[in-house]
C-alpha cells in the first residue's frame, strides 16, 4: 500500500525535500510514496534493464534505468524502470549520464 500525503506545493519545492526511502513520486500536487520491492520484483528489475541494455546500449539505440527519478510539467516520477531513445539522454560533456532527469522517459515500467 502506498501513502498519499496531500500538500500544496509545487514541483521545484518538492523537489528541494530530501529523498525518502521508498522513494516518493509528486503528481500533480500529491506526493505519493512508492511501496518498498521485495527480492522477486528486484530480481525482475535488475534483469528487465540488463536485457534491455544488452540489446540497446552498444548500439547507442536507447538506455533502461532502474529508479531513476524524472522530474518535467507537474511531475516527478520514480519509475521501476525508466528507458530513454539514446538520442534523448542528456549526456554530460564528459560522455556520462546526468544526474538530474528533467524530462518524461520514453517508456516507463
Amino acid at each position: 500500500m502506498s501513502t498519499v500525503i496531500t500538500q500544496s506545493l509545487t514541483l521545484e519545492e518538492f523537489l528541494k525535500l530530501p529523498e525518502t526511502k521508498p522513494a516518493s513520486v509528486y503528481i500533480n500536487g500529491e506526493i505519493i510514496q512508492k511501496p518498498m520491492p521485495k527480492g522477486k520484483h528486484s530480481r525482475l528489475q535488475l534483469r528487465l534493464c540488463n536485457s534491455i541494455n544488452d540489446v540497446a546500449e552498444s548500439v547507442h539505440i536507447a538506455y533502461a534505468f532502474p529508479e531513476l527519478r524524472c522530474s518535467f510539467g507537474i511531475r516527478s516520477i520514480v519509475p521501476d524502470v525508466a528507458v530513454f531513445n539514446w538520442s534523448r539522454i542528456p549526456f554530460a560533456a564528459d560522455g556520462e549520464a546526468p544526474n538530474d532527469f528533467l524530462l518524461p522517459p520514453d517508456w516507463t515500467i
